[in-house]
């Protein structure tokens, strides 16, 4: 599509902008074909082709329910980790066979990492077909460091924080090209983070090393997993703060449709002057939300935050659910947030910030 990157920087979000998380529904064809792949049965470059009719399928799917901020889904993403890392150079995995293929990849880091300024993880080729697909605002996100470390067998360094920041390093370096390659939003996932509370201090320094030197409007995704539609810990948002008020980004996205909205008093108690990322349908459950119910929980959210600096999406991503389940619950999303946009029409408080958004 021409011109499409010059088209994004000139349209500005509207009022409590809708998007997702990052993943979408994986049909049952595509996660067969995918484990078809392991099995030697179809080759790359099929499944090259296979995972390009998906993510149009998916983009499609998000542009018809009205999301304002569209992801290519991660649909060439086996899970949250391997994709990236199977690419990071040092990075050794030890059998690359798979039974089925949401499996991790057993990976071993056997000596230091030699990272530089420049990287080749794949994730620009993906932005860059996803840009070819839509006129919408593009997130692209990818896991961070902290949650990239704990799937890897570390054989090389005696303190686990080097090889963290290694990591952090490494995907710096993709965050660079991504940026050259026209990306504006992106998006570090620590899913791990949740079940390593004391080390939220280093998460929150790789993450800084991630973002250092990168012109983009950077967003942070912490949640408390989501392996199979179930969350692999429990707990509160309150081990992040004050560690997270120094991170580096301009959003900071969580869920609450699933564990409740008691943990917005945090933003009560804490000068969190950025976006809030607010989950309000919950990925976890195949019970589609209302508008109404939508309504609710962002009306809550506005109590403490003010809307110019909210942002509406679903508690994480949307992998596990069925496709009509995930596709209805976009639709409830959208107009949940369009009926409370309505009531806010007009008050001269509820006008969004001057500051464009972009791709």
């Amino acid at each position: 599509m021409a011109d499409v990157a010059e088209q994004s920087r000139n349209t500005k979000m509207p009022l409590l902008a809708t998007t997702v998380v990052g993943s979408y529904s994986v049909p049952e064809w595509l996660e067969r074909l995918k484990t078809d792949f392991y099995l030697h049965r179809i080759s790359p470059a099929h499944l090259d082709e296979i995972h390009d009719v998906a993510i149009k399928a998916a983009i499609k799917d998000q542009e018809q329910a009205g999301i304002d901020v569209v992801s290519d889904g991660e649909l060439r993403r086996d899970n949250d980790i391997d994709y990236l890392l199977a690419r990071i150079p040092g990075v050794s995995i030890t059998d690359s066979t798979k039974s089925y293929y949401y499996d991790y990849y057993e990976a071993e880091v056997p000596k230091p990492l030699v990272t530089g300024e420049t990287s080749d993880l794949g994730l620009v080729k993906d932005f860059v077909f996803t840009r070819s697909q839509t006129d919408r605002p593009i997130k692209f996100s990818f896991t961070g460091p902290f949650s990239l470390s704990r799937r890897i067998r570390n054989s090389a360094y005696d303190d686990h924080r080097d090889l963290v920041l290694s990591l952090a390093h490494a995907l710096n370096a993709e965050a660079r090209e991504l940026v050259a390659a026209g990306a504006t939003r992106l998006q570090i996932d620590e899913p791990f983070l949740a079940g390593y509370p004391d080390d939220v201090g280093l998460a929150i320094e790789a993450i800084n090393l991630v973002t250092k030197g990168v012109q983009a409007d950077w967003a942070l995704h912490v949640c408390y997993g989501n392996r199979y539609s179930r969350p692999s810990w429990e707990g509160h948002y309150d081990f992040l703060f004050p560690a997270v008020l120094e991170a580096d980004v301009g959003t900071l996205v969580l869920e609450f449709a699933r564990k409740g909205y008691g943990d917005l008093s945090l933003f009560k108690r804490f000068p969190w002057e950025r976006r809030l990322g607010l989950g309000v349908v919950d990925v976890k459950s195949d019970e589609v939300e209302t508008k109404e119910v939508v309504a609710a929980r962002i009306r809550k959210a506005l109590e403490v935050v003010p809307p110019d600096r909210l942002m509406v999406n679903p508690d994480c991503g949307l992998r596990h659910l069925p496709a009509s389940v995930a596709r209805a619950k976009l639709k409830a999303m959208v107009a949940g947030a369009a009926a409370v946009r309505q009531e806010l029409a007009g008050s001269p408080a509820s006008q969004p910030s001057t500051a464009t958004e972009e791709s």
